[in-house]
């Protein structure tokens, strides 16, 4: 999107303001199909913790997407975007037991990834299609934070504890019909993606009733010009093959599943801010602006890069800024960052702010929640209002006398 437009949304709907393009978000799904087009069965869940704005979800339905949750409310708002129920995977983590025979209820895929639930489960549902998430004790991934297949993860069933669920299997005719690896976040190493989806195979050669496999996700986006990104046709010229190769030995028809969430809309949206002051002090140049790590955490809690970029003054010279937030804590977006000169008033744009950003808000400072907007066939629509005081204490019971 232009900056032109991204300011006239400003003018109409105000600031902070989250901007997402169904252009990139539908160009970025189709780059996926397109890689893996040699594989006839190919299914991509949208991984909907990335951003849950339900026009989204609906938007991910109307391209055939799946959907890939994390929470039974998650599912509950992909049945409410008209997914079919088996459309929905749920793979939660430490949740209750409970909420797992929600999921049952609901008729959604479940994907398990602890052994005491898994006998459990088999017990209760034997004849209940599932899936088990493998841990594959490999790091394609990032850093510690965001990779969550290493051995001291909390996600998944280790590879060594596989003659465990073989047990299982076999005491309670649990019917496992899909196995799943995901490997983390920000992958590169397409070879070392490869060794963990080589133990994939490997764990699913012992189930004989399989109808998918599930690969994750983690596909590495760009974040600032000429940064490196995953090579999506070199790993989908790769697992294509490996993968028809195995399902040709399989002997019966086997669906490639993946759980693309940040690679599909990062990349779509725009995080746009107002600068409220310019402040010296003896070292540094502060912008401040209309939002904190309310709105925005990742630069602080995963040391995120958002390239920062002045949408009011684009031709103007550069200098260096260190932009900060309006909470009362240390919320610094970007030190030192070589921007095009920022006056009050001005209006900075956050790029790659469609994952994680909206979805992690909070009321912080009780700071309310900014509007999102999607930008789809040249006209913008408002798809969640600017919170109020009201919508904020809408839960708040105020019933105690004092």
């Amino acid at each position: 999107m232009n900056s032109e437009r991204l300011l006239e949304m400003v003018q109409k709907y105000g600031a902070p303001l989250y901007v997402y393009d169904a252009n990139k978000i539908k160009s970025q799904y189709d780059k996926m199909i397109k890689a893996f087009s040699s594989v006839k069965r190919l299914k991509l869940n949208y991984a909907c913790k990335a951003n849950t704005n339900l026009t989204i979800l609906k938007y991910f339905k109307s391209m055939n997407s799946g959907l890939d949750t994390v929470s039974i409310q998650e599912a509950e708002l992909g049945l409410l975007a008209g997914f079919k129920p088996k459309d929905i995977i749920y793979t939660p983590n430490g949740v209750s037991y409970s909420e797992i025979k929600k999921a049952v209820e609901l008729g959604l895929r479940i994907n398990i990834d602890n052994l005491s639930i898994l006998e459990a489960f088999g017990q209760d549902f034997p004849n209940y299609p599932v899936c088990i998430r493998m841990n594959p004790h490999i790091m394609a991934g990032g850093n510690a934070n965001i990779s969550v297949g290493h051995i001291d993860s909390k996600f998944g069933i280790s590879i060594h504890q596989l003659p465990h669920i073989q047990r299982v299997v076999e005491n309670t005719g649990l019917h496992v019909d899909g196995v799943h690896m995901h490997t983390g976040s920000d992958i590169l190493d397409i070879d070392v993606f490869l060794q963990g989806a080589e133990i994939l195979f490997e764990v699913a050669s012992h189930f004989d009733r399989l109808s998918y496999i599930d690969f994750g996700s983690g596909f590495k986006v760009p974040y600032h010009p000429g940064a490196n990104e995953t090579d999506l046709d070199y790993l989908g010229e790769r697992l294509s093959a490996r993968f028809n190769a195995f399902e040709k030995n399989y002997g019966k028809p086997l669906t490639l599943m993946f759980e693309p969430g940040k690679y599909m809309v990062s990349e779509a949206g725009f995080f746009l801010a107002s600068v409220n002051l310019i402040k010296q002090t003896t070292s540094t140049v502060f912008a401040g602006i209309d939002t904190g790590f309310n709105h925005l955490i990742r630069p602080m809690f995963y040391n995120a890069h958002h390239e920062i970029e002045n949408i009011s003054n684009l031709a103007g010279r550069s200098r260096y800024y260190t932009v900060v937030g309006y909470i009362c804590e240390t919320d610094t977006f970007g030190a030192n960052r070589k921007i095009n000169e920022i006056t009050e008033g001005d209006i900075l744009c956050f790029h790659n702010a469609g994952a994680y950003c909206f979805s992690m808000a909070s009321n912080y400072n009780s700071r309310l929640k900014p509007a999102e907007v999607l930008w789809i066939d040249d006209k913008d629509y408002l798809i969640r209002r600017r919170e109020t005081v009201e919508d904020m204490l809408a839960t708040t019971v105020m019933d105690v006398k004092f």
